[in-house]
C-alpha cells in the first residue's frame, strides 16, 4: 500500500547553494522513490499509536515532531513492510547512523527533496504560489489537508508549503553540530519562506513545531 503513494524519480544533477554561507555546489542523483504526500495524522498515528499535533485532522500533514521521531516512524514502517532500516540509532546516546544500502524507508536527503520539488522547472516555485501552496495569506493559520492544491510536473503535493519538511542532512557540523536541514515553507510563512532554494535548520531532538512535518523516501533498488 505504501509503495501505490511513492513516485519513483529518475536520475539527475542539482545545483544548490546557500547565500548565507556564499556556497555553491552540485550534486549527482541517483533514481529514488518519494512520497506524493507528507506523512499524514492518520498514517502516523496508525503506524506510531500517537499523534502529536497541534491542529488535528487525520488527512492534515502530521507536525510538532522531531527529526529524531521523523526517524523512528521511517525505521518502523521499514520494519512493517519486512525492509531493511535506513538508521541505526544509539537510543541512549541519540545518535544515528545511515545504512545507505537500505531497502527501507529514509527522509529525503536535501538535494533529493529541491531536485523533486522543482521537477525540472528553473524558477524559485513550479507554479503561481497561491495555485500550489498553503501559507500565510491562504492557510486561514493553520495546516490543511494534503493534497488539495495543484501538484508538481512530477506529481508531488505541498512540495511547498502546509508544514516544513525534514531533511536527512546535518546542515553545517562546524558551526551547529547536529543540526538538520529542514526546507519548503509552511503555513505560517510569508511568499518568501515559500521557495525550493529555501534552507532553514534546527535541532534534531528538541525542535518540534506545529508547521513541521516529513515526508518519506526510499532508495530505487
Amino acid at each position: 500500500m505504501t509503495e501505490d503513494l511513492m513516485i519513483p524519480l529518475p536520475e539527475g544533477e542539482i545545483q544548490m547553494r546557500d547565500d548565507r554561507l556564499k556556497r555553491e555546489w552540485t550534486v549527482q542523483l541517483a533514481p529514488f522513490l518519494l512520497a506524493k504526500y507528507q506523512v499524514t495524522q492518520e498514517f502516523y498515528s496508525e503506524l506510531v499509536g500517537t499523534n502529536p499535533s497541534e491542529y488535528q485532522g487525520q488527512k492534515r500533514p502530521v507536525e510538532t515532531v522531531s527529526w529524531h521521531e521523523a526517524v523512528i516512524f521511517c525505521n518502523a514502517l521499514s520494519t512493517q513492510e519486512g525492509l531493511s532500516p535506513f538508521y541505526s540509532m544509539d537510543e541512549a546516546s541519540e545518535r544515528v547512523s545511515l545504512n545507505t544500502d537500505a531497502s527501507g524507508y529514509r527522509l529525503p536527503t536535501e538535494a533529493e527533496w529541491e531536485y523533486a520539488c522543482k521537477a525540472g522547472t528553473t524558477g524559485i516555485r513550479y507554479g503561481e504560489l497561491d495555485q500550489i501552496a498553503w501559507y500565510k495569506s491562504n492557510s486561514q493559520g493553520t495546516t490543511r489537508p494534503v493534497g488539495e492544491k495543484q501538484p508538481n510536473p512530477w506529481g508531488l503535493y505541498d512540495m511547498l508549503g502546509n508544514v516544513w519538511e525534514w531533511c536527512s542532512d546535518i546542515y553545517d557540523e562546524t558551526v551547529y553540530g547536529s543540526y538538520r536541514v529542514l526546507r519548503g515553507g509552511g503555513w505560517n510563512d510569508v511568499a518568501r519562506g515559500c521557495m525550493a532554494t529555501n534552507r532553514r535548520r534546527s535541532h534534531p531532538t528538541s525542535f518540534r513545531i506545529d508547521d513541521l512535518g516529513f515526508r518519506i523516501a526510499k532508495n530505487q533498488i
